[in-house]
């Protein structure tokens, strides 16, 4: 069980990170006097301070990697009695919450992905530009990415490209892999960038060849989308009747499961994605959720100037009706 997190740290304003879709998720959460919300995906509490600025109401906030929660101590001072900060994943958010006592929640928000601050740190291993140790691991525990690429198959890595990093060179990279570590195992990030680079070309929109195939060892490092399936489960079973949900998603598989979810829970199913397994794709007996529009929320043009990397983003809201969550309906999820 995962522990409330209050070491003393820095600030949480840090100036590398710039919150995405900010002003358009605290305006879909419309935080309210003594409200409860939960921002699911800490990072440098960008989410976090705008709630608590905007109403006084409680905020849980959740982040798997520890390094972040040691920046929130200046909320836990500037807020007394008003921020909770978790250490753990928040696809167990529920059960997070429910151990300290809170069974619902008005607002969840989720700002998927790897944050700045851990790409730009070359000790994570997160980036492709700067050398660093192979690791990729936001809780710092379990496989690191030097463990993926230096014991699974060719096969098993040709899957993993190409599923997860939409890969259409997965099987060429995946051989590269297992040739290049046979001369001496991976274990910096340069170096599979630079065998990658080797056999895909820079594409004309000037993407990096390395770019999905980091994309998808950190997805299957971390299980971001087991990780976030689980997650609309638990804000399902979290949220308040007429609380809102707020997600904000950067690349499309990512998308596709929470438009996946949030079609089926309001009970207009599309057809199942291949990333999306059946217990998220079954439309409940009476819908648990409410669109608040049919279109993602993008990033202005003035944001995508100031921050480059908002550029991909899409904001998906959805508020919660009255319904029990499916969980409930169907007695347990396998």
């Amino acid at each position: 069980m995962c522990a409330a997190f209050t070491t003393a740290t820095p600030s949480p304003a840090t100036p590398e990170h710039i919150p995405v879709l900010l002003a358009e998720v605290i305006e879909a959460l419309a935080p309210k006097a003594d409200g409860v919300y939960l921002d699911g995906t800490f990072g440098a509490g960008g989410y976090t301070a705008a709630l608590l600025e905007a109403a006084p109401c409680i905020v849980w906030s959740i982040d798997r990697d520890p390094e972040a929660l040691q920046r929130g101590a200046a909320l836990l001072e500037k807020y007394p009695g008003r921020v909770n900060l978790v250490q753990g994943r928040f696809g167990d958010m529920a059960e997070l919450l429910s151990a300290r006592g809170i069974t619902g929640v008005d607002g969840v928000a989720l700002d998927l992905g790897v944050s700045s601050m851990q790409i730009d740190d070359r000790t994570r291993g997160f980036s492709f530009l700067r050398d660093g140790p192979l690791d990729m691991r936001m809780e710092k525990s379990g496989r690191s990415a030097a463990d993926v690429v230096n014991t699974l198959s060719e096969k098993e890595l040709s899957d993993i490209i190409f599923t997860y990093g939409e890969e259409r060179h997965a099987r060429r990279v995946a051989r590269a892999i297992v040739e290049a570590r046979r001369e001496r195992p991976f274990s910096r990030t340069l170096r599979l960038a630079d065998v990658i680079r080797a056999e895909v070309r820079r594409s004309q929109d000037g993407i990096d060849p390395a770019t999905r195939t980091f994309q998808a060892l950190r997805i299957y490092v971390n299980d971001e989308l087991g990780e976030l399936e689980r997650g609309l489960l638990g804000a399902e079973k979290l949220l308040r009747p007429g609380g809102i949900l707020a997600v904000v998603a950067f690349h499309s598989l990512e998308d596709r499961i929470v438009k996946t979810f949030l079609k089926a829970r309001s009970g207009s199913a599309l057809r199942p994605s291949r990333h999306t397994p059946a217990s998220l794709g079954a439309a409940p007996a009476t819908a648990t959720f409410t669109p608040l529009s049919r279109r993602p929320v993008g990033p202005s043009e003035t944001e995508i100037a100031r921050n480059p990397r908002a550029r991909s983003a899409r904001l998906r809201v959805a508020q919660r009706t009255a319904a029990p969550s499916l969980t409930a309906l169907a007695g347990g999820l396998a």
